[in-house]
């Protein structure tokens, strides 16, 4: 799993990477992470208004990489999996994160984010005030107002990939821009 886990890792890559991370996905890394992101942004001097915005949109794709990764049990202690990815590009900053998700999941996934990417500005508000007033949350979090909260936040896109890793899994890798 692993050399698979490092090809869709590889394809993750673009721009100038300021932050890179492969492994188990646990709230000390997380931590950890949002920490040195903040030092690395603070030190590049980043504008404050695109630092908020980036960390904040940050804080939200690795709590869905966390709540949301889908643990292969090919062993009971097998550790759940992901990747994420900060990068500078010429149009600011890409977020990318990837982890396992069981193929069932895809195809909601892919019409959650499809619908997302099809809402205007106005449109993604409204549609966020009707999930906060009318979904039932799971066990995991939000009931889907992260995706919503992140297209919001950023004013672009989500591009999203299903890799397919074997009959049960794929690897879904998440990527949005943060303009500067």
């Amino acid at each position: 799993m692993s050399d698979f886990i490092s090809k869709c890792y590889a394809k993750m890559h673009s721009g100038d990477v300021i932050v890179a991370y492969k492994g188990e996905i646990n709230a000390n890394i997380i931590a950890d992470t949002l920490g040195l992101v903040e030092a690395k942004l603070s030190h590049e001097m980043v504008e404050n208004l695109v630092r908020k915005k980036l960390y904040n949109v940050m804080v939200e794709c690795l709590q869905n990489l966390f709540h949301h990764v889908d643990k292969v049990t090919l062993s009971e202690n097998e550790p759940k999996m992901g990747a994420f990815i900060l990068s500078k590009t010429n149009d600011g900053y890409r977020i990318a994160t990837g982890n396992l998700v069981r193929n069932d999941k895809s195809n909601i996934l892919k019409e959650k984010i499809d619908k997302i990417n099809s809402l205007s500005k106005d449109e993604l508000k409204e549609f966020y005030k009707f999930v906060l007033n009318n979904q039932t949350f799971s066990e995991k979090g939000g009931g889907g107002l992260g995706l919503i909260d992140i297209a919001r936040k950023t004013g672009n896109k989500l591009n999203y990939e299903f890799t397919p890793y074997n009959d049960e899994y794929s690897f879904f890798n998440l990527s949005v821009l943060v303009s500067e």
